[in-house]
């Protein structure tokens, strides 16, 4: 009697006890097959008026890179996916205390949820497997390398902070038929975040962000964004980049001491100009060409080069001018030797004619006593003598304004090579150089 008890009571559960502890018997009593499309066909719920509620949970494993000359972000995050499936439950009693079950992904229904940002398929492969429970709540898990869009704003590089989003919607589902809700708060992320991170790059990972906008209506989407504030580790780039800059500005400032009779002090401020645009172009290549505002290490790099560059246009003015004087003096030198000369040709051809004016009046005489009768020699003395007085009167006359005009016109040069006397471009290039060293060096300060 007691036998057929237990046999009626086997036959009344189905099955022996002691066969129903593995997972395959969860399943054959689920029915879950590969072959068999029910649950993964459509969304799992007896009611379509009944939204999948999905809870969503995000953790930051690395910072691969950021590239901020194409404006974009590469994490590593692991993603958690839950959801209840109203077709799967069991009772755990009845499988030996089996409570959940990993069965292969395309076995059922997933979510087709995506990041907004993403702008590359996902790197990492996905997970094959699943995990249900036996009160139908299902699992996923998934490791991701993201290669997503980020806003980057590097007014301040290399000492910025960026912001990156990942943003979790459905493709096609709005918020009638999926509700999206995340499973941690801003606190347990960042946490959670900081206690498995990997590697951060050239970053400092401060925080993540959840923020969740709820669809207003029932034909929006529900949309979860995880926002990620890292800060820039900016000592390699004052290194290797700023104080670079700063050492040549020196350099061009130290080449105020050098002479500027030669040309050694002009071609070496133009070699630390070209210095200076090489960090330029190396600048060029890291920073985006999109940004709206000209980043302030730009500036400072435009600085310096228009210093430089100001630097060097003043260098080529002084030598100018400096050449200018060492022209002018050879110029005074070659006056005054052509004018000593005119002065003395001009003294012994005075000298000249007055001897022979003597010598003419002399012969003059002699002539007339020779030719002339014995009477009319008085008369033609006294005739002779008057002419020759008057004609020596008329050279003294024309020889003193001659004098005169020499005067005027030395008088006249004097004044218009007062300006060009020897030293005065010096001292003038020499005043200017002292001004624009003075500026110099209140612009740097």
């Amino acid at each position: 009697m007691l036998t057929g008890f237990i046999f009626l009571l086997f036959l009344t559960d189905g099955v022996l006890p002691e066969n129903n502890c593995s997972y395959q018997d969860v399943l054959n009593h689920l029915q879950l097959t590969k072959t068999n499309e029910l649950y993964s066909m459509t969304r799992p719920v007896k009611n379509h008026k009944r939204p999948t509620r999905v809870s969503l949970e995000v953790l930051l494993y690395a910072i691969l890179d950021v590239v901020e000359k194409d404006q974009k972000f590469i994490p590593y995050v692991w993603t958690v996916m839950r959801w209840h499936n109203e077709y799967i439950s069991w009772d755990p009693n009845q499988f030996c205390g089996i409570d959940s079950v990993s069965l292969p992904a395309e076995v059922l229904w997933i979510p087709d949820i995506t990041i907004e940002e993403m702008t590359e398929k996902d790197k990492a492969p996905p997970s094959p497997y699943l995990t249900i429970n036996d009160k139908g709540d299902v699992e996923v898990q998934n490791n991701q390398v993201l290669v997503s869009t980020c806003r980057m704003h590097i007014y301040k590089f290399p000492f910025d902070i960026q912001n990156c989003n990942l943003s979790f919607k459905s493709i096609i589902h709005t918020a009638k038929d999926i509700r999206l809700q995340p499973s941690d708060n801003s606190t347990d992320a960042t946490e959670w975040s900081r206690d498995v991170m990997r590697t951060q790059y050239e970053w400092l990972f401060l925080n993540m962000t959840v923020t969740t906008n709820n669809a207003s209506d029932l034909i929006s989407q529900d949309i979860i964004i995880y926002t990620i504030t890292m800060k820039r580790r900016s000592l390699l780039y004052i290194v290797n980049f700023l104080v670079p800059i700063l050492f040549f500005l020196c350099l061009d400032l130290a080449s105020f001491l050098i002479s500027d009779n030669g040309g050694e002090k002009l071609s070496f401020k133009v070699t630390v100009l070209l210095a200076v645009t090489v960090l330029q172009l190396i600048l060029n290549e890291i920073l985006p060409a999109s940004s709206n505002r000209i980043p302030l290490i730009a500036v400072y790099c435009i600085g310096i080069f228009a210093l430089m560059l100001l630097s060097l246009l003043e260098t080529i003015l002084v030598m100018h001018l400096m050449e200018k004087d060492s022209q002018a003096s050879q110029d005074n030198k070659a006056d005054n030797g052509r004018s000593k000369d005119c002065n003395k040709r001009g003294k012994a051809n005075f000298h000249d004619s007055h001897q022979e004016g003597n010598e003419w009046t002399q012969c003059g005489c002699i002539y007339d006593v020779c030719e002339t009768p014995s009477e009319l020699l008085p008369v033609t003395k006294e005739g002779n003598s008057r002419k020759v007085m008057e004609e020596y009167h008329a050279l003294e006359k024309l020889s003193d304004e001659l004098r005169e005009m020499q005067k005027t016109l030395s008088l006249l040069l004097s004044n218009t090579k007062e300006v060009a006397k020897p030293g005065y471009w010096t001292r003038v290039a020499n005043k200017v150089n002292k001004v624009f060293f003075i500026f110099y060096l209140t612009v740097v300060v």
